[in-house]
């Protein structure tokens, strides 16, 4: 019996434990669930080192991780499969189908908080290291595992823990599946990531909320000028209008431009997703450049005055605003939220006074598109799914993608087994049982793969 046929004859084994995990309210986030969060990752290490692969839980001065290691051949690549078993808030509770720490089946899918953000994707590379060691005595290749506790966190501390465990975790490629498909049955592989920059912004006026009647027209109110300032920042065209920003802007390949003609994209069908009456972006640009090619700045939210029932006729005497920036190669977040910052310092009128929080963020990732590893990961995933995978990139950021690329010096394969319709942080969370199985087998196959990449 080979690695595949394990799987396959061990799905329902597979499930119950997948459940018994996900029955753990691991929540991150809060406090209240501290010894859940360190009860999974004794989960995850107990699970390893009953496969023979020797694991501990390991402190970062946050919540734990779990790092693992199976040694096969100095000749043989490394691979450094890292997941999280950490999980985000269930709030609000009211729009649960079920329990949300009570997993169950239903239309082909497993329901409940983290299973495919990222427990169930996690354990796919849990079961496709067990089939080989089941089946054949060993993996094909070194492997590593390095699964946090804190990825949901507000905050974390496993840069500094990869930062001080560098001998520890080195390895050639990073395995990573935290994240989706494509679409439903369109597996894909993932070359980029966008950065992020962050800051806060808030302007004051007056000392106190004044009454609008009485100082109404001789006061400046902050909303006011915030928005002012907010929509200063695009013109018509959806361009930043702030100087410099876009300065050595990453540029596309062909390559690139190839694998995107190839996708099955609507831009109708993608509006229609959302519920917007229409689309928006930068002109000169498709849906998918201006996701995942071409930064952005977002407001996130805005805050000043009253916000109660009824009316309170008042100028505020502040008002706040998050802005996060989403960025591309070769632009580095502090940079980013300096830019801003001098932006906003020109135009804000001398009616108010202005502060600025900056919280830097995250570097772009970009994975070579002419090495080995992807054509590995490309063939792994033909096996698992069925399907030749699409090359993509994602809007959004992982930061820790970026800390092994600074830290370690290695690339990181983006593998997602989920789809992007799985209510990832929101209620009802699903995963479909069949990628769930898919994610099994692809894992098992990436073992095979990679260990066939020459060091």
């Amino acid at each position: 019996m080979g690695p595949l046929d394990y799987l396959k004859e061990h799905e329902n084994e597979s499930m119950a434990q997948l459940k018994d995990l996900l029955r753990i309210p691991s929540i991150s986030a809060q406090s209240e669930h501290k010894d859940d969060v360190r009860r999974a990752g004794k989960w995850v290490a107990d699970y390893l080192n009953k496969l023979g692969i020797k694991a501990e839980v390991c402190e970062t001065g946050g919540h734990p991780c779990v790092v693992g290691e199976y040694k096969k051949a100095a000749n043989l690549p490394t691979v450094l499969i890292y997941g999280h078993y950490d999980v985000q808030p269930v709030d609000p509770l009211n729009l649960w189908k079920t329990a949300p720490f009570e997993p169950i089946e239903e239309n082909g899918y497993i329901i409940a908080r983290g299973c495919t953000d990222d427990k169930g994707q996690m354990f796919a590379h849990l079961k496709g290291a067990e089939a080989y060691l089941k089946t054949t005595g060993s993996l094909p290749c070194n492997v590593k595992f390095l699964i946090e506790g804190e990825e949901e966190a507000s905050a974390s501390k496993l840069d500094e823990f990869i930062k001080n465990n560098k001998d520890r975790l080195a390895a050639d490629v990073v395995l990573v599946s935290d994240g989706s498909q494509y679409g439903n049955d369109l597996p894909a592989i993932n070359f980029g990531l966008r950065g992020i920059a962050f800051v806060e912004v808030k302007v004051t006026g007056p000392a106190k909320d004044l009454h609008s009647g009485s100082y109404g027209g001789a006061i400046a109110n902050p909303i006011i000028v915030l928005c002012k300032m907010i929509a200063q920042m695009h013109d018509e065209n959806g361009h930043i209008t702030i100087p410099d920003f876009y300065d050595n802007v990453y540029t596309a390949t062909q390559w690139e431009k190839d694998q995107y003609a190839k996708l099955p994209f609507s831009a109708e069908e993608y509006r229609t997703s959302t519920g917007a009456p229409k689309l928006w972006g930068e002109k000169g640009f498709s849906p998918l450049e201006q996701n995942w090619i071409r930064p952005t700045l977002d407001c996130n939210g805005i805050t000043g005055g009253y916000q109660g029932e009824g009316g309170k006729t008042i100028i505020p005497s502040w008002a706040s605003t998050k802005i996060t920036m989403r960025l591309v190669p070769n632009m580095k977040p502090m940079e980013i939220c300096d830019k801003i910052e001098a932006y906003l310092r020109k135009i804000c009128p001398d009616t108010v006074k202005l502060e600025v929080v900056k919280h830097g963020g995250a570097t772009p990732v970009q994975v070579s598109t002419d090495g080995p590893w992807l054509e590995a990961a490309a063939r792994a995933i033909k096996t698992g799914f069925g399907k030749e995978p699409f090359f993509t990139k994602e809007g959004g950021s992982i930061p820790v993608v970026e800390t092994f690329k600074t830290v370690l010096g290695i690339d990181t394969l983006l593998v997602g087994f989920g789809q992007q319709t799985d209510n990832a942080h929101s209620p009802n969370e699903r995963f479909a049982i069949k990628d769930f199985h898919r994610g099994c087998r692809t894992s098992a196959a990436l073992l095979d793969e990679l260990s066939k990449v020459k060091k």
